[in-house]
């Protein structure tokens, strides 16, 4: 339970007050963090997230990126590869 906690806190800390973090389904225990995830989203080019949540088997959310616009993502649970990379 600690350990949910703390996930959740670290991910409202690394997303920002203002940005939305929802948990639709649990990730698989075989997933990457939701902090890779994270950093996944970052490395592909978000500069801001407002959304990431485990949907299917995938990391799925929207931020926007350094063309300000807002982009929607998916990222493979498992591989970490960004799947879906799409404006909104």
């Amino acid at each position: 339970m600690y350990h949910k906690k703390l996930t959740a806190a670290l991910a409202i800390a690394v997303l920002g007050a203002t940005s939305g973090v929802a948990l639709a389904d649990k990730p698989g225990a075989d997933w990457i963090t939701l902090e890779q995830a994270v950093e996944k989203a970052k490395a592909a080019g978000y500069t801001a997230l407002h959304a990431i949540e485990a949907d299917g088997d995938y990391w799925e959310g929207e931020g926007v990126k350094a063309d300000g616009k807002v982009w929607e993502f998916k990222i493979d649970g498992k591989s970490g590869e960004v799947t879906r990379d799409k404006e909104d």
